[in-house]
């Protein structure tokens, strides 16, 4: 179960249209940026995103407007970026049609965790995995491996579900840290520790199905 959905970054502040995009594509998104609203319809008709994350305070055209725009010619998931914490704010984005919203300044892991449940509300990716007698259900952070439930911490959990998205893919230490943790300039340590205790739950009863690639990284498969 891979990722290939596309996703549109409209966003006027350089540093941070840059950082969602790296971030999403580390994740396995088809993601691209965009500014402001110029060209905006043909950008959405050539690119025909899955979601689009959209800043709401954009010079000239201003994110309701191309929200409207996204309702209108598309059936694209919205989530909003949003300096405005309010209740009202939020709440005239959800009314206006977005998905969801995320408030100024966010973590580029919780984004990127946003973007995926949106997706799976909207049925653009699956929320289930089975390999073998292990499932992994996503959505409900369910874990079982011969039909007995699977104890994970928060950032375990995380992990696995990042690699089932990717089922298959190999990923680098970089890239697990910029998706699960939000870090890319972080110990990659961290990665080893967390996968080790991973391996043991899930294998402690049943083949392995997560393997190390040397040099390159990990990945989530059948028996090899």
């Amino acid at each position: 179960m891979t990722s290939s959905a596309r996703v549109m970054v409209v966003e006027d502040a350089e540093a941070i249209r840059l950082a969602v995009l790296s971030g999403l594509g580390s994740a396995g998104y088809v993601a691209r940026g965009v500014p402001d609203g110029t060209g905006f319809e043909q950008e959405l008709n050539t690119f025909q995103p899955d979601l689009v994350v959209l800043d709401l305070m954009l010079p000239g055209r201003d994110g309701f407007a191309l929200l409207d725009v996204v309702r209108g010619r598309s059936d694209a998931g919205v989530i909003v970026l949003t300096a405005r914490d309010g209740v009202s704010d939020r709440l005239h984005g959800l009314q206006a049609g977005a998905d969801d919203y995320v408030v100024k300044p966010f973590e580029l892991s919780e984004l990127t965790a946003r973007v995926g449940a949106v997706l799976r509300r909207l049925r653009r990716t699956p929320s289930t995995l089975q390999i073998g007698s292990l499932i992994i259900d996503v959505d409900k952070g369910l874990v079982l491996r011969d039909g007995r439930p699977v104890e994970l911490t928060r950032t375990e959990l995380r992990l696995l579900g990042h690699l089932a998205l990717h089922r298959g893919q190999v990923l680098s230490k970089t890239q697990l840290l910029t998706s699960v943790w939000g870090y890319d300039a972080y110990d990659p340590n961290l990665v080893e520790v967390h996968v080790s205790a991973l391996r043991r739950k899930l294998e402690s009863s049943g083949e392995r199905v997560l393997h190390t690639v040397r040099g390159l990284g990990y990945v989530l498969d059948g028996p090899r």
